[in-house]
């Protein structure tokens, strides 16, 4: 008899976590603004609200923070993880922060100015709202398959090269400072782009003289599908791999509060001279001293540490295993998601659960709530609340995709908690027909709005 697969690790430590009545539920989210982001921890039972900073770091991670130099400059941890950035990725230069939107911020504070063009896939909520902030314009140049939650393709996230070579023929390169490309493609679904697109698109920026800039939150996940999916590289590490996707690259910032696998911390490397010299002058005033840049000691060894467990397959192909998981249980009761399951999250078609909710009323925050009352579940619109209004028209902009995304925490919950999602989201499709309606907006922050906005539920 073959064995059934394993995780490769053990548990030492648990957190308890209680549930709720409905009742509980339904005072709760109404104070709350009917926004998850609003509700207190102990007011859910599993929280999908995101991957960011919420997964279990482990014994050696521990470790490391117990090693931690807190020197104000010049940190034994900050070139401990200089020498694992450059080893990872290739890149000279590195800059800490204390999360991905302050390398988005300090980065951006360099080279972002009014009237640019920043193209990419699927650009995600902090790097448009960094972009349209300095009064830019960002464009998605995502392939059209990614609007087709019910198309299985290996790499869904990609960029478009026709696309982006069209922004390149139309704007001159002096209005465009870089293109992102987010690996993997978190707004399309938590989407992989193959190695194939990586190279075509850093092939394209560069005959125009563009950088390319990986927005690298879930730069591991990425490589692990590449390795799964892509012809080539079956026998290959991931670090190999890694090294491989960064040599196409001008420049990287990064949440380390995902693929890092701790709480707090992120960074900016890169191998342009004149581009460090000018953003570390913004570390300093946004972040703290170059050699910490609002990160502390210990979380930089923990990092460091992070970064090299993380790019082991045996680790990622654990994770990724619950993710698919999930997908299955949602496919055994007719769930619609964007298809194939992707590397930190199911995104639910909210559109397709919830017909009858019309697209001014928010579908897939409807869902997200829907999935609170029915069980406690937290998860996170990724939708037309989430795409902000137009900075010029200041009308809604209605995303192509209404997604509800269940992001899974790294080695937090098990497959039985798996089981409750998918049980609860087949209870919630049970009675889509008597939802037919969902929430308005009575107040709002003029951008990145999703993180505070106040919505009043809709009622026949």
């Amino acid at each position: 008899m073959k064995l059934p697969y394993a995780e490769p690790y053990r548990i030492k430590a648990v957190e308890a976590i209680k549930p709720s009545t409905r009742r509980q539920r339904e005072k709760w989210i109404k104070e709350a603004h009917y926004n998850l982001f609003n509700l207190s921890s102990d007011q859910v039972f599993i929280d999908l609200l995101t991957d960011s900073g919420t997964g279990s770091m482990t014994d050696n991670q521990w470790a490391a923070i117990m090693t931690g130099d807190e020197s104000y400059a010049g940190a034994k941890s900050f070139f401990t993880l200089k020498k694992t950035i450059q080893t990872l990725f290739g890149f000279e230069y590195f800059i800490p922060t204390h999360q991905g939107r302050a390398a988005e911020n300090v980065l951006f504070s360099a080279l972002v100015k009014e009237g640019d063009i920043v193209p990419g896939n699927s650009h995600f909520d902090t790097t448009k709202g960094h972009i349209e902030s300095r009064k830019a314009t960002a464009l998605d140049c995502t392939i059209d398959e990614a609007k087709d939650t019910q198309l299985e393709i290996p790499f869904k996230g990609e960029v478009d090269v026709n696309k982006l070579k069209a922004v390149f023929e139309k704007y001159p390169k002096e209005r465009i400072p870089f293109c992102v490309l987010t690996i993997t493609n978190n707004s399309a679904g938590g989407q992989p782009v193959s190695m194939k697109n990586i190279r075509e698109t850093s092939e394209l920026c560069h005959s125009y003289g563009i950088p390319l800039l990986l927005d690298s939150a879930r730069f591991a996940e990425n490589a692990y599908f590449i390795k799964k999916r892509e012809a080539g590289y079956g026998s290959k590490t991931i670090k190999q791999i890694v090294k491989e996707m960064y040599s196409y690259a001008d420049m990287m910032t990064m949440s380390a509060k995902k693929d890092g696998v701790v709480n707090m911390g992120g960074f900016i490397a890169l191998n342009s001279k004149e581009v460090y010299e000018a953003a570390k002058r913004y570390c300093i005033s946004y972040e703290g001293f170059i050699t910490y840049g609002g990160m502390a000691g210990r979380d930089m060894n923990a990092l460091a540490v992070g970064l090299d467990e993380n790019t082991e397959f045996e680790t990622l192909d654990a994770r990724m295993r619950q993710v698919a998981y999930l997908g299955k249980l949602l496919d055994r009761y007719g769930v619609p998601y964007q298809r194939p399951a992707g590397g930190h999250a199911i995104f639910v078609d909210a559109k397709k659960m919830l017909p009858n909710v019309p697209k001014e009323e928010f579908a897939a925050q409807t869902l997200a709530v829907e999935l609170y009352l029915e069980a406690g579940v937290r998860a996170c619109e990724i939708g037309s609340i989430l795409a902000d209004r137009d900075p010029v028209t200041r009308e809604n902009r209605y995303s192509d995709l209404e997604l509800t995304r269940l992001a899974i925490a790294r080695r937090v919950y098990t497959d039985n908690h798996m089981a409750v999602i998918a049980a609860a989201l087949k209870n919630v499709m049970a009675r889509a027909d008597k939802i037919t309606h969902g929430y308005r907006i009575v107040e709002e922050a003029p951008i990145l709005r999703h993180f505070t906005v106040k919505l009043e539920k809709i009622e026949e």
